[in-house]
């Protein structure tokens, strides 16, 4: 598929659906010093070429704010302990290097990021409880969030939209992201941006 960012928003953040975990995984914070945790799923999940790589990207961009990782970054782990996803719910205060993709008048609200869950894990059902205790967080201090994410990610995508995120209008290639997107996915929240 197409690779074209898209941004993603949620109006409010209240009626968050809630999603049971399978049994044999838990979902806990980030703990100072669990860098390399987070390294490990981003660079698992082709975000990265090394853990070297996702490591030097969790410094730069999440480094000065422990504490905040300590609240907002979630892990996922499997029955031996093991970290095999990760999900933030950040706040975009215009502050990190990535703020320009902040949508016009969403700065200070909350945002979604870094939603990933190691490639052995994907496909049972792991995905929607993550987001869910990240949403659950964005709910406890904000208003509404938003996220930015791409076509080619259009199966994460299917998840956003199950909690209610709505493709935000105006951004470059919109009909045509979307299009793609619902094609591929064929989500009913997407019925529009489908061709008969």
């Amino acid at each position: 598929m197409e690779y074209i960012p898209v941004t993603m928003v949620r109006p409010h953040l209240e009626g968050l659906p809630q999603v049971s975990l399978p049994a044999g995984y838990r979902i806990r914070t980030y703990r100072r010093g669990e860098e390399a945790c987070w390294a490990e799923v981003g660079s698992a999940v082709g975000e990265f070429a090394t853990p070297a790589a996702a490591l030097a990207h969790f410094q730069e961009e999440f480094g000065a704010f422990p504490e905040a990782m300590e609240q907002r970054c979630f892990f996922l782990e499997d029955a031996t302990g093991r970290v095999i996803g990760t999900a933030t719910a950040w706040r975009d205060d215009g502050r990190l290097p990535w703020a320009a993709s902040c949508p016009e008048g969403w700065r200070g609200e909350g945002r979604l990021h870094w939603v990933a869950i190691h490639p052995q894990f994907q496909g049972r059902g792991l995905g929607k409880p993550l987001v869910g205790a990240a949403m659950r967080r964005l709910a406890e201090q904000h208003s509404r969030a938003y996220l930015t994410t791409q076509t080619t990610s259009w199966i994460a995508i299917r998840i956003y939209l199950d909690f209610g995120f709505e493709p935000l209008p105006g951004t470059p290639q919109y009909e045509r992201a979307w299009s793609l997107i619902a094609a591929a996915s064929g989500h009913p929240a997407l019925a529009a941006f489908r061709r008969e």
